[in-house]
């Protein structure tokens, strides 16, 4: 029995540290990593976009994807008028509508470009760099009403939302799921940490949300797909999708209000981003207010992306059953899923 014994903890203490694979490497990302973050920004942004322009030649089932959900982004938006020329522009004419597709392959490598250089990040630089469009808001968030629920999108440069607020109000909890690579998992978990952002696991997410709000500190949760658990099913694009009931849960529970934050990049290392007020829903039963606010929520994200859909990347994973069935149970990832 102690033999056996043994034998578990020896396996249990294996399997946290990983494979012998994984370990090189997560040694090798970190290190391409600190290499992108040494690099000048410009010829490292070129590449990145070609790897983009590559990786969207190279998946014709991704690319097939999230063409059927722009295609769904662009009509719906022109509908209602949102978006302007170009989207409108998109919604009719399909070389239109395949340069923003592209274009959102793009946006995703880049993604991975800006977490590499996240501990490179000053958040000072951060302040410089990035064009706040709804000042008034921002002061509101972290006055008056901190700490705030920030909800954020798959969406432009999805990290500085958060280096933003950590600039302004100290660090911030997040969740994130346990990936089955456990030295990758370590290294997202270190990267994040050199910029006041703390990761929680998915199990443990709702206990230390709530610990983290009743101290003072802010959260912050990407909600615009399913990825797993429960969902809300709310109108979005003019079609219904399931969406995380997480963010309107904590509102409805704490009183803390809920701020989407949304940064788009406009090239040359400069960015754009806005922060708005979703109102939470006050009136019926517990679980009608969080039906009701989780729709606000996808309200305001469609505003959000109306401005810029190319950045909005989940546009490449299941987002609506009636387009892709995956949806209904999630993709099961927070991440972005890389290109093979």
């Amino acid at each position: 029995m102690t033999g056996q014994r043994g034998s578990s903890v020896r396996s249990a203490a294996r399997a946290h540290r990983g494979t012998l694979g994984q370990r090189v490497r997560a040694r090798l990302i970190a290190a391409t990593a600190g290499l992108l973050a040494a690099l000048p920004e410009r010829p490292v942004d070129a590449l990145a976009e070609g790897l983009g322009e590559l990786w969207y030649r190279v998946a014709p089932e991704r690319a097939s994807l999230g063409r059927r959900n722009l295609e769904r982004v662009v009509r719906a938006l022109a509908a209602r008028g949102l978006g302007g020329r170009r989207v409108a522009t998109a919604a009719v004419d399909g070389a239109a509508l395949e340069r923003m597709l592209r274009a959102t392959f793009r946006q995703t490598v880049r993604y991975y470009l800006d977490m590499a250089r996240l501990p490179s990040q000053d958040p000072a630089e951060v302040e410089e760099r990035l064009v706040v469009e709804t000042p008034e808001a921002v002061d509101s968030a972290f006055g008056p009403d901190r700490p705030p629920i920030l909800v954020a999108m798959h969406f432009g440069a999805v990290e500085y939302p958060a280096l933003f607020a950590v600039a302004r109000g100290g660090p911030i909890v997040t969740p994130m799921e346990t990936l089955d690579d456990p030295p990758l998992q370590d290294w997202v978990r270190r990267t994040r940490g050199t910029v006041g952002v703390e990761i929680v696991g998915l199990r443990e997410a709702r206990r230390a949300l709530f610990e983290a709000l009743a101290s003072g500190k802010a959260v912050g949760l990407v909600a615009d797909r399913h990825v797993a658990g429960g969902s809300v099913e709310v109108p979005f694009f003019g079609a219904t999708a399931p969406l995380p009931p997480g963010p309107a849960f904590l509102a409805v529970e704490t009183g803390r209000p809920i701020y989407l934050g949304a940064v788009r990049r406009l090239g040359h290392g400069r960015y754009a981003g806005r922060l708005s007020l979703v109102p939470t829903a006050t009136d019926g039963e517990r679980r009608a207010r969080i039906a009701a606010t989780t729709a606000a929520i996808a309200h305001a994200m469609e505003a959000e992306i109306a401005v810029a859909p190319e950045q909005w990347w989940s546009l490449l994973s299941p987002i609506w059953p009636d387009i892709d069935a995956r949806a209904i149970a999630g993709s099961g990832r927070l991440e972005p899923e890389p290109p093979a």
